[in-house]
């Protein structure tokens, strides 16, 4: 399948009027289709059926460079699956994306598919912490939303548990940013830590709460103050 194939399978979705409240939403200047994200996740689903591994990497390299909207969604999701294997080429090119970011939409559905390949081989995490370090920050912005399954588990082994206490280091260096995304990113990280660890996120709030903007401290908070 080629990219402009695809685009006009996307194409057969598209509903009428809703382009122009998208470009608006999203505030980024780039082609809007006006495609429902249902019909992108079938039909993503659809073509991951279909191809091969190389296949699906090839399609979801074409339909990004097009930056449409909806095709940079499409391309995204081609890469989003728990058990890709080999996957090398998968992360490579999730990763040359990252500099691309522009939009959080976009930007969170990239890292979706980033977050399988990075819980199949935590060693890659050496990698995102480079961009902790990036002059932009839609990168340092990824490297949170990347890391978000770390959040997750209510019984971490000691290695996930270590990769927890590494990116709440990485926000201890972010919370002096204050970049809205930075902020809310941190504050993200922390509110979901918190359903499942409250204890670190209580003593990294102790720590540095008071650097962070007042709506980062309530969100990060949120399900604290419930317990």
């Amino acid at each position: 399948m080629t990219p402009d194939q695809a685009l006009d399978a996307l194409g057969t979705h598209i509903e009428p009027g809703r382009s122009d409240g998208m470009a608006a939403y999203h505030k980024v200047p780039r082609r809007y289709l006006g495609i429902p994200n249902p019909a992108i996740n079938d039909l993503a689903k659809e073509w991951r059926g279909q191809l091969t591994i190389e296949g699906r990497v090839a399609l979801a390299d074409g339909l990004w460079q097009t930056d449409v909207f909806e095709a940079r969604l499409a391309a995204a999701k081609l890469l989003t699956q728990a058990r890709i294997r080999p996957d090398e080429s998968c992360w490579e090119l999730i990763k040359s994306w990252v500099p691309d970011f522009d939009s959080w939409a976009i930007a969170d559905h990239a890292c979706v598919a980033g977050q399988k390949r990075l819980q199949a081989d935590p060693s890659r995490l050496d990698e995102v912490e480079s961009w902790t370090r990036s002059d932009s920050h839609w990168t340092r912005r990824a490297a949170m939303v990347i890391t978000l399954p770390w959040t997750k588990q209510n019984h971490p082994k000691p290695a996930d548990a270590a990769i927890r206490d590494r990116v709440l280091g990485w926000a201890n260096n972010y919370v002096r940013d204050e970049n809205w995304f930075i902020q809310k990113s941190v504050a993200w990280w922390l509110r979901d830590l918190s359903k499942h660890d409250p204890d670190r996120v209580r003593a990294f709030m102790a720590a540095n709460g008071k650097h962070m903007k007042p709506f980062a401290r309530r969100e990060a908070e949120k399900y604290l103050s419930q317990g």
